[in-house]
């Protein structure tokens, strides 16, 4: 006689406090990824606004919609999107000049030597063009054309590209499909906490009209509030205003002023901080990021009105925050994802990229079975703590590597004592053009490089094996590949094209 099969073990009961897009994309993904181990339900409240204003992406977002199944023409018609190919910043290490941060490559590696080495031997003799003519994504973006990359090795297969879609459509987009796999909903306002006398750990939601959510697991996803983590649990938040003081955002949409549709996000400098440009089918996005210890909301929202193309849909919306990080986003068995765990500010557009990192994480070290392993709760917060810090560290890059003299809020940024992480990093490329090498994370050689030499800071050397080659075999080379690069581009539908194309296949495929 066989043994009876024993009984699975009942699925983790994760539950999510608070909707918009990280809440949605946590219950979804945990939903989708985790099917069997985890029952995931959702508490949020009609009552409390999103934040919902930033609309720009970075590539990864595009793995987590594949795994996800979702179908990449349906979710750009539901958030009317567009296509990223990069940042196009202006004005940041000189007023008048400007240069593209590409989600790609600039040329390749030869013979172990990177591509920027021998790019900065050519400037060495005057015989330079300007890098981003060696970047497929960089020429791309400004042509205003796209076409998703190639599979392979070639120079097609050198670049990738995000979404800039409208955050107020994404989160109900998120809803949704994570509804139709599973998630259980709640509506309703927490207004209790319920702990475990002994542990610690949280068992259950109070909402206001008498019902428990009980759950193993928990997920703050309740924004700056951040209900679980930082006001219940007391998890300390770490202030980094003083490395990057913006603090306050003026958001205001526009109708497109011309017929381009542009695949980039563009970040302008401004006195007291930057202002974004985020083309989105049905709309411009626009609004200024600025130090409320340099200019007054009112002052802010005036620049934004007067700087702003297009005819604006509606009165600027102040939005605040704080820059910094929970000093641990895991604490007894509550994650904080989204703002509940850290901000940075929208520059680079990292804020989906890192709640999409913890989602990630917090899959990968799920507590199988409802009890958390201290170690795997550690090995969490230090992945998250590292991500956070690098991330910061690029961005404060943007601002101190600047020659701005002219407002009080550059001077400050400019002079101002970097992280020693930072510290090292700007060492490692001044002395010989070095990147800081990491496997995982965020921002790569590219990304760094683009900052550096757009803003104006070249190094003193860089890799003497970049001298091998003769000036002119290697200027003729360098043009080969720029030559390769335009003619690449110039078989490239235009962006409106190509988003006209997969809107049409959508419609017939219906």
């Amino acid at each position: 006689m066989q043994d009876a099969p024993k009984p699975a073990k009942d699925p983790v009961r994760v539950v999510v406090l608070g909707g918009g897009t990280a809440g949605w994309m946590t219950a979804a993904g945990i939903a989708r990824l985790l099917p069997g181990i985890a029952s995931v339900q959702l508490v949020e409240s009609e009552e409390i606004g999103i934040v919902g204003v930033g609309e720009a992406t970075l590539p990864h977002i595009r793995g987590f919609v594949e795994k996800l199944g979702i179908d990449e023409a349906a979710f750009m018609k539901a958030t009317h999107a567009t296509y990223k190919l990069g940042i196009d910043f202006r004005d940041f290490g000189r007023i008048g000049e400007s240069y593209i941060h590409p989600f790609g490559s600039f040329g390749e590696e030869v013979q172990g030597v990177g591509f920027h080495h021998w790019w900065l031997e050519l400037a060495r003799h005057g015989m330079a063009r300007e890098i981003g003519d060696y970047s497929l994504a960089v020429a791309a973006a400004k042509a205003n054309r796209f076409r998703p990359p190639a599979q392979g090795d070639g120079l097609a297969s050198t670049y990738g590209y995000a979404y800039q879609f409208d955050a107020t459509l994404f989160g109900p987009f998120m809803r949704d499909f994570a509804r139709g796999i599973g998630v259980v909903r709640h509506e309703g306002r927490v207004v209790s906490v319920e702990r475990d006398a002994v542990s610690g750990d949280v068992v259950a939601l109070v909402l206001a009209d008498g019902r428990r959510i009980t759950g193993d697991l928990f997920v703050d996803c309740s924004g700056f509030r951040s209900i679980l983590l930082g006001q219940e649990l007391g998890e300390a938040w770490e202030d980094w205003t003083h490395w990057l003081p913006c603090d306050r955002a003026a958001a205001m949409p526009c109708t497109h002023a011309t017929q381009d549709l542009r695949p980039y996000t563009t970040a302008t400098a401004m006195p007291a901080g930057w202002r974004w440009q985020i083309p989105l089918q049905h709309r411009m996005g626009n609004g200024y990021v600025f130090s409320s210890a340099h200019i007054s909301e009112e002052q802010a929202c005036e620049a934004i009105i007067a700087a702003a193309e297009g005819t604006p849909l509606a009165t600027p919306r102040i939005l605040k925050f704080r820059p910094g990080r929970r000093s641990r986003s895991w604490s007894h068995n509550v994650i904080g994802v989204g703002l509940a765990s850290g901000f940075l500010e929208p520059l680079e557009s990292t804020s989906i990229y890192l709640a999409q990192m913890a989602i990630t994480y917090l899959i990968e070290l799920f507590p199988v079975g409802g009890t958390v392993d201290p170690r795997d709760r550690d090995e969490f917060n230090r992945l998250v703590d590292m991500e956070y810090d690098r991330v910061r560290d690029f961005l404060i890059l943007h601002y101190h590597a600047t020659t701005r003299a002219d407002s009080e809020f550059w001077n400050h940024v400019r002079t101002m004592r970097v992280p020693d992480s930072l510290a090292g990093k700007l060492e490692l490329w001044r002395r010989a053009a070095r990147i800081e090498k990491y496997s995982d994370g965020l921002f790569y050689d590219a990304s760094w490089i683009a900052v550096y030499v757009g803003q104006g800071m070249l190094p003193e050397a860089h890799d003497p094996r970049a001298a091998i080659i003769a000036p002119d075999a290697l200027a003729r080379a360098t043009e080969r590949l720029r030559m390769a690069v335009a003619g690449e581009v110039a078989t490239m539908p235009g962006h409106r094209d190509y988003l006209m194309r997969e809107a049409a296949r959508l419609a017939e495929a219906a």
